[in-house]
């Protein structure tokens, strides 16, 4: 029998693995990766690996959950050392759980290996800490897949109880869910950051309130990936924003 690693890729930026997830892939004999894994991670493979592409997009899933867990559990029963490599972290929204299930009901080995995950990461690299004295005392990672279905007792405890939201996956209902937060007790004012492929060089962050920013999200084009930062810890970035200005200083530089 083999063995399965599933590995926290990461948010975007290739320096956030860990050294761990490095050398899983270093010794690995198959990779199964997502669409969101920065690709410049691959290069670590030692010469001869097999690299399977499991991407998913929006709305399009180019392998099914289902088909990737029959992957892993046929690639370790072959004896091969296998890592699953996924965007973040693969316990927070990364389904990993599945994946560990179904290992787990074949009697396979396998290890979990956690990855800096983006709700952290790219808030960070906007400059906006999710907690911090005085301001933020809470915070909870919530995924706008799920909106429609929660109850008003749900929406009042996220409304009620937490200073920080981030929201994973939450561009398609954004309005919905800012309607809803306003609707149970958060004030129209409150700052929101949607963070569009953070901590890449790509990175773009547009910043409102829970009142306009799904207006300015459509208005300045972003879609996903991107994760929604909600609460008072978002004005902090006016001050200590550093990695877009960095990147701008670097254009500059290079022009």
């Amino acid at each position: 029998m083999g063995k399965v690693y599933l590995v926290g890729a990461g948010p975007g930026d290739p320096e956030l693995l860990t050294l761990k997830g490095l050398k899983c892939l270093q010794k690995a004999d198959v990779v199964l990766y997502d669409r969101l894994v920065n690709k410049e991670l691959l290069s670590y493979t030692k010469e001869g690996t097999e690299l399977i592409y499991c991407g998913k997009l929006p709305n399009y899933h180019t392998m099914q959950q289902e088909t990737i867990n029959a992957f892993l559990v046929k690639l370790a029963k072959k004896g091969k050392t296998v890592v699953r490599l996924k965007g973040g972290d693969p316990f927070v929204f990364g389904r990993g759980g599945e994946e560990a299930l179904a290992l787990a009901k074949h009697g396979l080995e396998f290890e979990v290996v956690p990855g800096v995950t983006a709700s952290t990461a790219a808030a960070a690299y906007a400059g906006i800490p999710v907690t911090h004295r005085n301001v933020s005392g809470s915070f909870a990672m919530v995924t706008g897949h799920r909106c429609m279905e929660q109850s008003a007792e749900e929406w009042r405890a996220l409304a009620k109880n937490i200073d920080t939201l981030s929201i994973y996956m939450g561009i398609t209902k954004l309005g919905y869910i800012c309607e809803r937060l306003i609707e149970h007790g958060w004030s129209e004012q409150i700052p929101v950051a949607v963070i569009h492929w953070g901590t890449t060089e790509q990175q773009r962050t547009v910043t409102g309130t829970l009142s306009t920013i799904a207006n300015v999200v459509q208005k300045n084009k972003i879609d996903n990936p991107s994760m929604v930062i909600v609460g008072e810890v978002v004005r902090l970035r006016e001050k200590i924003a550093w990695f877009e200005n960095i990147n701008t200083s670097l254009a500059k530089e290079a022009y």
